[in-house]
């Protein structure tokens, strides 16, 4: 098994999402795209030079096809994902009104995916990979789904692999009670956790950034970074915090896929060992970058690309002179 420098788990659904600004009603045309948490961060990291493996169960349909062949001509290796012929691959479709009015439809009720299964994992692949990406998607999906998420949290452990956490809260997948439990559950074994505002006074009943890192860190032997949308995240490690300032958005196309491609900043600022400033700056410019793209995937970037979009404008322009 090939080492990969990060290994993730978890649903990919096709996604429809209209080109117009209507009521799902009154849509008729819906082009076909990709979306999900692990692969949008897999697909992230790739674009950013890193090697990546991708687990997932998906449906032995065209959908899941479809989806394995887009993943795969990103550069993400989806050498362990299977296919199954009792449960199909679920569905998304996106609902935009406005700029700033979006509904996500799911149709993924006993999906391919939620029903993965722990012997399913490819133990070597955890295991030799530097980073293992989880999400607060996968575990809510359904039991056998937890249960390989926890699967694959201790072959991690085991084998001194870091373990980075997106608590992604989706409360239509669960009960409150049970997202919060579980959730919890995999922060207190997280290296790193990555919470927004929400999500962190969600787990912490905390509502200032530092207070929110402070209970999710109470040995302070982690890292946590609290996302605060456009104006930055903040930070607590070991030996530090702060804040870091973000980038302004001039215009919001579609805000899906912003938390996945900061995820993807950070892990990759992680593997190449820079300072946690540059690492969460660059985090939030890729941020930044996708929401101003229609899609999951469409607007996550290239390390070169990152780099220009942080160079301020008269820079820019004095370069070109």
């Amino acid at each position: 098994m090939e080492q990969h420098d990060v290994f993730t788990l978890g649903e990919t659904m096709v996604v429809f999402q209209p080109d117009q600004y209507a009521p799902l009603d009154y849509v008729h045309q819906f082009p076909k795209k990709i979306g999900g948490a692990e692969s949008n961060v897999a697909i992230g990291l790739a674009r950013l030079g890193h090697q990546v493996s991708w687990f997932s169960q998906l449906g032995d349909d065209p959908f899941g096809r479809f989806i394995l062949k887009t993943i795969r001509g990103e550069g993400v290796d989806v050498s362990t994902c299977q296919f199954t012929r009792e449960s199909p691959t679920g569905l998304l479709f996106k609902e935009q009104l406005s700029p700033d009015d979006l509904n996500v439809y799911y149709y993924r009720h006993q999906s391919a995916a939620s029903m993965m299964t722990p012997d399913q994992l490819d133990e070597d692949a955890v295991s030799q990979a530097k980073i293992l990406h989880i999400t607060g998607i996968t575990p809510a999906l359904s039991k056998s789904a937890y249960d390989t998420t926890m699967r694959a949290i201790k072959i991690a452990k085991a084998h001194g692999v870091t373990v980075t956490f997106d608590p992604n809260l989706r409360l239509k997948l669960w009960s409150e009670d049970r997202a919060r439990l579980v959730l919890q559950e995999i922060a207190s074994l997280a290296d790193v956790i990555l919470p927004g505002i929400d999500e962190g006074e969600f787990l912490t009943g905390e509502t200032e950034p530092e207070a929110i890192a402070k209970a999710l860190n109470p040995q302070g032997d982690k890292t946590i970074i609290v996302k605060l949308g456009d104006e930055g995240a903040y930070y607590a490690t070991a030996g530090e915090d702060g804040y870091v300032s973000g980038f302004k958005v001039r215009r919001v196309v579609d805000p899906v896929g912003a938390g996945d491609g900061f995820a993807a900043g950070i892990i990759s600022g992680l593997l190449s060992g820079e300072s946690i400033d540059h690492v969460i700056k660059r985090a939030n410019a890729i941020g930044a970058m996708v929401v101003g793209m229609a899609g999951d995937i469409e607007g996550l970037p290239t390390a070169e690309a990152v780099e220009k979009f942080m160079v301020p404008d008269q820079e820019q322009r004095d370069v070109k002179r």
